[in-house]
C-alpha cells in the first residue's frame, strides 16, 4: 500500500477532503522524521509500535576486489519495533 492509497482510503472512510488528509499524513511523517533525525528522540505509538534511533559503532571493512580496508564511521539509523498487540493481530 502506498502513501497515496492510504490518503485515499482515509479520505473515503472519513469524508475529509484528500488535500486535508494528505497534509495531515505529511505532517505526521515529518514530525517522526524530525524527532528521530534531529532530536534523537524515540516515538512511541501505543498499540502500533515504536520508532527508535539505534547507534551503530564504527568498524573496519574490507573491499575484497581491491584488497583494501576502509573505516565505516559510527552512525545512527532509524528502526521500528511493532507493539505486542500489533504482532498478535498479524498472527
Amino acid at each position: 500500500m502506498t502513501k497515496a492509497e492510504i490518503i485515499k482510503k482515509i479520505s473515503d472512510e472519513t469524508g475529509i477532503p484528500s488535500k486535508d488528509v494528505a497534509a495531515t499524513v505529511e505532517g505526521f511523517m515529518e514530525e517522526i522524521r524530525i524527532s528521530l533525525a534531529e532530536e534523537k528522540e524515540n516515538v512511541y505509538l501505543r498499540g502500533f509500535g515504536t520508532f527508535t534511533v539505534k547507534h551503530r559503532a564504527a568498524k573496519t571493512a574490507r573491499n575484497i576486489s581491491k584488497n583494501t580496508t576502509l573505516v565505516i564511521e559510527a552512525h545512527d539509523f532509524p528502526a521500528f519495533k511493532p507493539s505486542k498487540s500489533f504482532v498478535a493481530r498479524m498472527k
